[in-house]
This record gives structure tokens, sequence and C-alpha cells, in this order.
């Protein structure tokens, strides 16, 4: 037995997988081949992306599951993440960009280019005083790119989606769940139960990497914000990779099963999460005095008032 064991753990350190998250439920998995004389040893390890990977973006920004391809992109002026999407196993290889931003329009259009992608979705989570979105200028440059964002945000755009609404690309979807306490709009965009897996939650500022969007600025609400995380992202399954709008430390992804356990303001219970986001004392946002037309905001040609919102921490 202990000639069994010490040989289990040399496959455990020199199994490729090795640095990976393993779990003692994953290595139940791990089919042993014993040798027999003149027979060279081979070990083969039975894994998958919900099981063996640390959820980074290593394992997961080059996804090809079942036709999905997935790209986090990153503008760091604003510490903003951009997610593109695509449906790469259709004809047309549609594809959506979340949360785009002006300043790396370029940027994603060359990528999009590149990949040999057809762009028919800008979305956003919410509309934005940290940053401007690139929707507008997209849609200039992509004809028949259409805008997307919340009916609750009280914003324009091409289509304005609610709670239970699925927005396909190709033969996947994403479906829309409201989220609101950061802004009244604010929505979260996941990938469907019968997609690849793990499942992806794109949460805009209501759900961020070990923290949340403030709440002291228009539309917000702290009990707001911790209903819409508790009852619409944390009863999502464990191994969801949830994927920010922003992030200011340098972390890429986290799993609901992680925000569950190590969010240090949403796994206090509701009381104390309000008397936290009371006393926050965060600096006034530079961009909220930056006046952003609709037609900047949303991604329609038509102007209005001037639009401000929350900005995210």
């Amino acid at each position: 037995m202990l000639r069994i064991n010490t040989l289990i753990l040399w496959l455990v350190k020199s199994s490729p997988l090795n640095g990976w998250n393993l779990s003692p439920q994953t290595l139940t998995k791990t089919t042993l081949s014993f040798p027999k004389p003149g027979i060279k040893f081979q070990t083969h390890v039975f894994s998958s992306a919900s099981k063996t990977c640390s959820y980074t973006t290593l394992c997961d920004s080059s996804m090809t599951r079942r036709g999905l391809l997935f790209r986090q992109l990153f503008e760091k002026e604003s510490s903003t993440y951009t997610y593109l999407l695509a449906d790469v196993s259709h004809p047309r290889k549609p594809a959506v960009l979340i949360d785009p931003v002006d300043k790396t329009v370029e940027r994603d259009l060359h990528l999009v280019k590149e990949l040999g992608l057809k762009l028919i979705y800008a979305m956003n989570t919410h509309v934005h005083a940290d940053h401007v979105t690139g929707t507008g200028l997209l849609k200039t440059k992509v004809p028949g790119m259409k805008s997307i964002i919340s009916k609750a945000s009280n914003s324009k755009a091409d289509i304005l989606v609610e709670a239970g609404d699925k927005i396909y690309f190709g033969d996947l979807f994403l479906e829309v769940r409201a989220t609101p306490g950061h802004t009244l709009g604010c929505v979260t965009y996941v990938t469907g139960s019968d997609q690849p897996q793990p499942r992806m939650a794109f949460t805009g500022d209501a759900l961020l990497i070990r923290g949340c969007g403030r709440t002291d600025f228009q539309g917000g609400s702290s009990r707001q914000l911790y209903e819409s995380v508790h009852s619409q992202i944390f009863t999502l399954p464990e191994d969801t990779l949830v994927y920010p709008a922003h992030d200011y430390k340098g972390f890429t992804v986290s799993t609901v099963g992680e925000e569950k356990l190590y969010n240090p303001r949403l796994t206090r219970d509701e009381e104390t999460f309000e008397k936290i986001m009371e006393n926050l004392n965060l600096p006034y946002p530079k961009m909220i005095d930056v006046a952003v037309p609709a037609n900047m905001v949303c991604g329609l040609q038509d102007t209005a008032e001037p639009v401000q919102a929350a900005s995210s921490n």
C-alpha cells in the first residue's frame, strides 16, 4: 500500500496538470495503468475545464469549446474589461462585444477581423460613468451591427432587453439577468445551461472580484444590490466563471463559489453590507463630470441630454 501511495504522489507531481487546482474528487478520476514487465508505464488523466483548471484567463481565454470562442480584453486607463464571444462553429461566425470602450475600438475591430468574425452586437451591462462606451463608434464602423442595453437603464439602443431575454449569436446565446443596485439598469449576461461548461457570467459592476460596484450615485441602492447578487448571481452553479466589467488589482476572473466564500462585502449579512457600502468614503468619480451624449452611450445616432451614471469600485 505504501508503494502504491508513493506512486500516486509521483504521478501527480509529474503530471502535465501539476499546478492546477486538482481536488480530491478529481484525483479519484485519475486512471492508473500499472506496468507489466517490459511495458512502459503510462498515466491518463480524465479532466474537464470545470474540475481541473484553476479558473484563470490562461485556461479560458482561448477556449473554443463546442464552437465558443472567447477573449478577455483590457483598457488600462479605466481598468475596464471588454469581452468578445463568437460562435465559430456557425458559418457566419457571429460575434458580440460586451462593454466596449471608445479608446480601444480599433484594437477590438482588428481582432474581430483577424479572427474572421462577424460582429453583430455591441452590448453594455449598464451605462458607465467611468468610461465612454465604444458602442456608438462601433456602429459607425460596422454596418448592420446592433447596440444592446437594458430597458431599465432608461437609455437608447437598437435593442432594449429585460430579465429573461436571450441574445442569440449563432447557435449560442446569453441570458439576461436583472442585477440593479449599482445602477437601476444593471444586468448580468450569462451563458446558457446547455452551452459549453462551466457557465460564464458577465456581471458588469454588480459583482466585482472580491468586491462590488459602489451604490452612492444615481439609482444606487445597497439593499437592492445585495438582493440582486444573492438571487441572480449566487444562485448560479458554483463553478460558474465570473467576469466583471472592471478590476483594479490585476485579477482577471473568479467563480461564483469563490465569491460566495471570499467576497469581503457580500459574504456578510444584509445589514452589515449596507453599513460597509455607506462608509466606503470613495473619491468623487473623475469621469462623472464628463457630459456623455446618448449616441455615444448607447449607440444610436440621435442626441439627448448628457447621461451620467455611477462609477465603479
